[in-house]
């Protein structure tokens, strides 16, 4: 039987995951099916529980983070801790369904990657799941300080006590654009809605991670890039790429050659 795995979400036709996915299953010989499904978070535990001996994983994006966590028990302490889930996988009919979040290992990849590895402060835009993992990511850099900016108080106060949690001071600003003195700024904001911190002055080798990949570069990333030639500019696409990555290998169970399938996952973008 082949096997079969599924990005669901709504809405999910701009989706890139199934042509990552595939790039991936070619590359490494195998026989999988992967597609794109409309799915409202209402609908996610009927689909679940209608799921066969055939499939292997799901990829979630919004309105899922959440939800999963409701419906699948087995989530990890990582994707419990920040109140978001990306994944659910099994390598094999006969284990346990899995519930993980490799948003957060995607976002600290793509900031190593290109060069932020010894960050000591940053700034956050934004208070949803995306800015729960990317702070997640952050502790994992070993950032010590996290400012939170976010139009509702009591969002960005839930994020502050999760970077807490996790041994990293925080306090919370609105989302006024601001001058900063940082290491990095990450945006989990739309495109549009970022572009407002286009004319802030920040440090020249300050790093940004803009997880908006669609159009790329985003209007704030073109800016930094051109006024900030030394800093380091991460993307949404990086990010994907790197969470697809671990996805892939959660859902087949395989050890394999990392940069041969990150080539083709890049190329297939």
């Amino acid at each position: 039987m082949t096997a079969r795995a599924a990005v669901l979400g709504s809405p999910i036709e701009h989706s890139l995951s199934p042509a990552l996915h595939r790039a991936a299953y070619t590359v490494l010989g195998l026989d999988w099916d992967y597609q794109a499904v409309e799915c409202a978070a209402d609908e996610f535990a009927e689909f679940f529980a209608g799921l066969d001996e055939t499939w292997r994983g799901l990829s979630l994006t919004m309105p899922l983070k959440e939800v999963v966590l409701d419906v699948v028990p087995n989530a990890s302490p990582l994707a419990r801790s920040v109140h978001s889930a990306n994944t659910v996988y099994r390598p094999s009919p006969a284990e346990p369904w899995q519930v993980t979040n490799t948003d957060i290992f995607g976002m600290e990849q793509a900031l190593r990657e290109v060069g932020v590895v010894n960050a000591t402060s940053a700034h956050v835009l934004g208070a949803g799941a995306t800015a729960r993992s990317a702070v997640a990511a952050l502790a994992h850099l070993n950032v010590e300080e996290i400012v939170i900016h976010a139009r509702r108080p009591t969002a960005a106060d839930a994020v502050a006590k999760l970077a807490q949690k996790l041994g990293v001071r925080a306090v919370t600003a609105d989302l006024t654009p601001e001058d900063l003195a940082a290491d990095v700024l990450v945006s989990t904001l739309p495109a549009d809605a970022a572009a407002s911190w286009m004319g802030i002055s920040a440090p020249s080798t300050i790093a940004l991670l803009d997880a908006s990949y669609h159009p790329w570069p985003t209007p704030l990333a073109q800016v930094w890039a051109r006024d900030r030639p030394r800093a380091p500019v991460a993307s949404g696409r990086d990010m994907l790429v790197w969470q697809a990555l671990a996805q892939v290998r959660l859902m087949t169970g395989l050890d394999f050659d990392e940069p041969r399938v990150l080539v083709a996952m890049r190329d297939a973008l």
